[in-house]
């Protein structure tokens, strides 16, 4: 009953907290600047934070970032309700669960679909979900729409320049073994209209950690609705166990292209399969000709797995990468965002 009491108080926290974002209210946040773009990040903060929920890393939320008079992200939701499970369409509103309301490129970590950890920990233990802490268990099946309680949100620390935000969180569980230290350096390019994310995860515990991690992707580009301006482009023949619903998006080759703009509960998603072993094959391009923006995300890893998921207020192309990483080991990933414009359509 403890766990649900706090977890309530936080959902209810959350929900005023991304209720003051939406009306547009400060939070603990960074701007930084190259040039080139512009882009506004939230902190971690464990009792001010915009984002608490235990779904998402708490480090790196990006609610907007200019380029050429565009802005690439921002919330995709209306409001948040803690009785939602992830979101529901309910008429003009798009109403998010206090762990989805989140926005721009932002992981989760995973380790079999779960947190890191879960299969061991018995009722009332705890498991770890790297980038927010350690979380308690208080049923025997996993949902990770779901608030747990937070036990220890290990130790934030956030280093700012003028065009990077460092975040660097510390954490050991002793009950579980798992220890680690993940570091989060979210970088603009000198003079380009790149962003870089590099992350770094160092095992400090005595277990062996395996885990994946995939990057979500809010992409919420000048608001504009998932449709025939949008074609998402990968370097491989896209394979997919379950296309997308053929009246909404169709997979062409090494494309995919929306046939009419989502409306309404409309959902167009699907596996993007199909690539090789190769870091060369991690490279989504996502553009918009009507609007004559676009932009490029890249890895330095391979792939394990990639999708697609949408709806009428966002587009999202999620990659993942898998690792394992032995005690006192270190794993570290890179990924890069290029933003550009191209010839507009013609109306």
């Amino acid at each position: 009953m403890r766990g649900l009491k706090i977890a309530k108080i936080l959902a209810l926290t959350c929900m005023g907290l991304a209720a003051r974002l939406l009306a547009g209210a400060d939070l603990p946040q960074v701007e930084i600047a190259n040039g080139q773009i512009r882009a506004k990040l939230y902190l971690p903060d464990a009792r001010n934070g915009y984002y608490r929920g235990t779904r998402f890393d708490w480090s790196g939320v990006v609610p907007s970032l200019l380029y050429q008079g565009h802005d690439y992200y921002g919330p995709w939701f209306h409001r948040v309700d803690p009785k939602v499970h992830d979101y529901v369409d309910e008429g003009p509103e798009i109403v998010a669960s206090p762990c989805s309301a989140i926005t721009g490129p932002v992981d989760e970590f995973q380790t079999d679909g779960k947190g890191l950890g879960w299969d061991e920990a018995k009722s009332g233990g705890t498991f770890i979900k790297i980038g927010i802490g350690v979380l308690r268990k208080d049923d025997p099946t996993y949902d990770h729409y779901k608030l747990y309680e937070i036990v220890d949100p290990g130790k934030w620390t956030v280093r700012k320049g003028r065009d990077s935000v460092e975040f660097t969180q510390e954490l050991a569980d002793p009950s579980s073994g798992y220890g680690y230290t993940y570091r989060k350096t979210v970088r603009l390019t000198k003079d380009k209209p790149d962003m870089v994310l590099e992350h770094s995860l160092k095992n400090t515990g005595r277990r062996t950690i395996q885990s994946t991690v995939y990057n979500h992707n809010f992409l919420v580009l000048d608001k504009q609705v998932p449709g025939p301006d949008f074609v998402i482009t990968v370097p491989f023949q896209i394979q997919s166990s379950r296309p997308p619903n053929p009246s909404l998006a169709e997979i062409r080759g090494n494309r995919i292209v929306y046939l009419k703009a989502l409306e309404s509960k409309e959902i167009a998603a699907t596996p993007v399969l199909g690539f090789g072993d190769s870091p060369k094959d991690h490279e989504i391009r996502i553009e918009n000709s009507r609007l004559g923006a676009g932009m490029r995300i890249t890895g330095n890893r391979p792939l394990s797995n990639a999708s697609l998921w949408s709806i009428r207020t966002v587009l999202s192309v999620e990659p993942f990468v898998s690792m394992t990483v032995e005690p006192g080991g270190e794993f570290t990933w890179q990924t890069m965002y290029e933003y550009y414009t191209l010839p507009t359509k013609a109306q």
